[in-house]
């Protein structure tokens, strides 16, 4: 942990009026370093800092809509990557039949998030339900299969050579949302001791990205028991505590799930509107320098988007603003004190991210970098 220089200091208009109510629009923009978790400055704009007319170059922003991807295939370890680095890599599967196989992650931890559906899943450690909305932390070497209860699509993230954890709450402002007491663990139930039998069973391994087998005359997933304090565990987004007065202001980095030593997950959840009407709500304009966002939108309406369903995800690459959509500006973010239904995971990567550019065209929004042109026409 680097000694941060900090200066504490102030210059100038530091209102932000975006209604104009004071007499000039002023723009806020939230400058921040380390995922917001180290020294950061609010910069007071007389233009939108999201407002260019032109966007050329790698850099732009990107918007997916992953629920066109083809479903499959059989192993999750093969399903559609999205975009990865060195240190992680996301990828999404969608399916709807029961696994005949099992998977193991040799690279990683994986972090499983149910977007649509429900079914069942079995384990090295026994057997739990999953519905959307949860998240399931499977440690790296963990052996399971999933058996869905119609069409499941889960977005799969894993911590390459790492492992998840929780965020330290000495660096979370307003401490952590995650309550450990609200996880939830497999049991070795009945269901886990009906699956047991003396079939031939695969288990598909991941290694430096390759697929190996290995065949067993049984099923492996045969625990009678186990003891420790290593286990697959289940988190749903609901059970997010969200400690706050309504219409508190929350820093980004107090939505912080999960983290691993190059990323951090964090979930956004239902809130009511922040500020007074006539005041800029978050997510405002910001510019964080050091990580590379990319966010996976689960439900509701996104009041800082226009445009944007479930089932879609963008992707910021660090090193130009951004924030609200002109559609969604004035409508949703200034003038009603709404009370938000969105649900969104997102992710923050320390090293950059490329994006996997396999994915077909028709799963690409590529007019999403236009989205904010002439944003000063429209507000």
């Amino acid at each position: 942990m680097k000694n941060w220089i900090r200066l504490p200091n102030s210059e100038g208009n530091c209102i932000s009026t975006p209604d104009g109510g004071s007499g000039q629009k002023l723009y806020q923009r939230e400058v921040g370093r380390s995922g917001f978790r180290g020294p950061s400055a609010q910069i007071y704009h007389k233009h939108p800092p999201a407002g260019w007319s032109t966007f050329e170059g790698p850099l732009r922003p990107r918007a997916f809509t992953l629920g066109k991807l083809a479903a499959g295939p059989a192993c999750p370890l093969q399903a559609r990557r999205v975009l990865f680095n060195d240190a992680m890599e996301v990828r999404y599967w969608k399916t709807d039949s029961r696994m005949h196989a099992l998977a193991r992650n040799a690279d990683g931890d994986m972090l499983l998030f149910v977007h649509e559906g429900a079914g069942e899943l079995f384990c090295d450690y026994g057997h739990l339900s999953y519905c959307d909305g949860d998240y399931i932390l499977l440690p790296r070497g963990t052996a399971w299969r999933v058996e869905p209860e119609g069409t499941c699509e889960f977005m799969m993230i894993e911590a390459t050579g790492d492992a998840f954890g929780l965020p330290d709450p000495n660096n979370v402002p307003g401490g952590v949302s995650v309550d450990p007491m609200r996880f939830t663990l497999p049991s070795i139930d009945d269901a886990f001791r009906a699956q047991q039998d003396d079939a031939f069973w695969e288990i598909h391994i991941k290694r430096r990205g390759a697929i190996s087998t290995l065949t067993y005359p049984y099923n492996p997933l045969d625990a009678a028991g186990w003891e420790g304090d290593l286990c697959v565990v289940k988190l749903n987004w609901r059970d997010l505590a969200q400690r706050r007065a309504p219409g508190q202001k929350v820093p980004p980095a107090a939505h912080c799930t999960f983290v691993s030593n190059n990323m951090s997950i964090s979930t956004f959840v239902p809130k009511v509107g922040e500020g007074q009407s006539g005041m800029l709500r978050v997510p405002f304009y910001h510019s964080n320098e050091d990580v590379d966002e990319f966010v996976f939108y689960h439900r509701g309406e996104f009041f800082s988007r226009g445009d944007i369903k479930a089932g879609m995800a963008t992707f910021h690459p660090s090193g130009f603003p951004h924030g609200p959509h002109p559609c969604s500006y004035q409508e949703k973010m200034i003038e009603a004190p709404v009370e938000t239904d969105e649900v969104a995971v997102m992710i923050d990567s320390l090293a950059f991210l490329t994006v996997d550019e396999t994915i077909p065209d028709g799963a690409e929004w590529k007019a999403y970098v236009k989205t904010w042109e002439k944003a000063q026409e429209t507000l």
